[in-house]
């Protein structure tokens, strides 16, 4: 269970809403319960009273009181169940957010050859299947496990109070048996079925998603009907150890069904025995007895949720497994004291991704607020290693790494499929049209758009797909640009541009950037904007 335990962390950090999302299920139970039982007590009461009046027995019944009760009862559990839907479904959105911020947080500051080691529907599976096992946690296992617990010490405890303790003995041998049966038991049988199955399914929707990607080279190479005969074994295999699961969960209900029903006809037998010693009424004697047919209703739901217990600790695994931080000795990139006239600091800093040899290697660096440095190396050399570490979205293996708050345009180009105007304030929300027309004009990109029907609500398109290599570059250029960061670190920044256009782009920038610190990295100095000092990396 320890794989859950930081989700489990994150869920708690809500203890309010958790509290009083699970008082308003308790509340739907025990409306229902309470309806049931003071239904069973009326009738039995009715009928008494009315073979009593036949047989000549003066009798009397108050009809007002259990009426008002039998009402209550039934609009409260409406109302309850109404809330509780509303208010616990509120929550769970709001555990989704918290815990799809902390899982991008995690991400942020995982190692980069962790990220790339996953593939495109790997990582689909990651932010969608995996997220929604955890999100529902509380919903689904956490809160009915809790309040059947909750619910049937209660009824035992009644049962001791105003029955007899041999009753409450007896409720306690059958009802704690039946909880485990529902819960622990299910979970213990189908654990290992349903951690495999959801390695099995991702498996099988990577496969049938390179499938349809891959269509046109499958066709090509005559291999379109094999790959297809693979994705529906897998799926076939699937099917079949979900029967196995479901046949297991299954008989595990009807088995915790069985032992609460044992328990109502205990609590009849013995109320009856009680009644035959006119310890409680008639009525009394099934007071109880349907009361606990109302667990029924609790017991259902248990085994369902405790049979893909296994698939979230699954899932929570492949999180915790895949968007762990790197560790390392060094303290990775802490922000620098305005005051220190520097802009970034590597003392000594070592690159180096898992086992593998370093990157780079006792690397020192310093940059003066203002100062703007070239940094030239062949493809290899670790420039855009460097360049993450410069930004902070790297920790160096060893060394230290000081800087300013920074904007960093990464080696790929990235643009959402979004409006031009969404893109741009990416980099600063609160920009004006006019500054987003200015920077548009520095990268030689305004006319393009001028004369497009929706100007800045231009739709670019899936990654930016309505532009061409070096419009997208630039693009993402301009949104680095408007960022107000005192400090640039500026990956292969024209890829993809013309060299007039890059030398315009160039001589603006320095304009544009006055007072700022730049870090421009590339294969060549005439690549990059001109700079105060350059620095080779072999």
């Amino acid at each position: 269970m320890r794989e859950l335990w930081p989700w489990l962390t994150l869920i708690f950090r809500r203890p309010g809403r958790l509290f009083v999302g699970g008082i308003l299920i308790l509340a739907t139970l025990l409306s229902g319960m309470g309806l049931l039982a003071l239904s069973g007590w009326f009738i039995t009461a009715t009928a008494l009273t009315g073979l009593l009046l036949a047989a000549g027995v003066q009798a009397s019944l108050n009809l007002y009181v259990p009426g008002g009760g039998i009402r209550f009862f039934a609009v409260a559990r409406t109302v309850a169940r109404y809330a509780e839907r509303v208010y616990n479904h509120d929550t769970v959105l709001r555990l989704l957010t918290d815990i799809r911020v902390a899982l991008f947080e995690r991400l942020s500051l995982s190692a980069r050859y962790r990220r790339n080691a996953l593939r495109g529907p790997q990582w689909l599976s990651r932010l969608t299947n995996d997220v929604d096992a955890l999100d529902t946690l509380y919903l689904r296992l956490i809160a009915p496990a809790a309040l059947a617990a909750l619910v049937t010490a209660i009824l035992i405890a009644v049962a001791g109070i105003f029955y007899s303790q041999d009753l409450a003995l007896g409720l306690l041998i059958t009802l704690v048996p039946a909880f485990l049966v529902a819960t622990v038991v299910v979970f213990l049988r189908t654990r290992h079925l349903v951690y495999r199955q959801t390695d099995a399914r991702e498996r099988v929707r990577t496969d049938v998603i390179e499938h349809i990607e891959g269509f046109a080279e499958l066709t090509a190479a005559g291999r379109t009907g094999k790959h297809a005969a693979l994705c529906l074994r897998q799926a076939d295999q699937i099917a079949r150890n979900d029967s196995r699961a479901d046949t297991r969960t299954g008989w595990n209900l009807g088995l915790a069904q069985v032992m609460v029903n044992l328990a109502v006809v205990l609590a009849l037998w013995m109320g009856l025995q009680l009644f035959q010693q006119e310890s409680i009424s008639g009525p009394v004697v099934v007071l109880l007895p349907v009361a606990l047919l109302g667990l029924l209703e609790v017991y259902s739901m248990l085994p369902d949720a405790f049979a893909r217990l296994g698939g979230t600790l699954a899932s929570a695994a492949r999180l915790n497994r895949d968007c762990a931080a790197e560790s390392g000795t060094g303290p990775g990139a802490e922000q620098l004291p305005l005051d220190s006239g520097h802009a970034l600091e590597l003392e000594r800093v070592t690159i180096r991704f898992g086992d593998h040899s370093p990157v780079l290697s006792r690397f020192d660096l310093t940059v003066p607020t203002g100062e703007w440095v070239s940094v030239i190396g062949s493809s290899g050399a670790g420039k855009s290693s460097l360049a993450e570490v410069m930004a902070g979205l790297e920790k160096p293996a060893s060394g230290c790494a000081r800087r300013l708050p920074s904007a960093y345009l990464t080696q790929q180009t990235v643009l959402f499929e979004d409006t031009l105007k969404a893109n741009l304030l990416i980099g600063r929300p609160d920009a004006r049209d006019a500054d987003l027309w200015r920077v548009l004009e520095l990268v030689a990109m305004a006319d393009r758009f001028t004369h497009e029907p929706a100007q800045l609500n231009t739709w670019l398109g899936s990654m930016g797909s309505q532009l061409s290599g070096g419009e997208a570059r630039r693009i993402a250029l301009a949104r680095v640009l408007l960022n107000e960061s005192p400090l640039l670190v500026l990956d292969e920044p024209f890829t993809g541009v013309d060299s007039e256009t890059r030398d315009s782009i160039a001589a603006g920038m320095k304009q544009w950037l006055a007072g700022k610190t730049v870090v421009a990295l590339g294969h060549a100095p005439e690549a990059l904007p001109a700079s105060d000092r350059t620095i080779r990396l072999s």
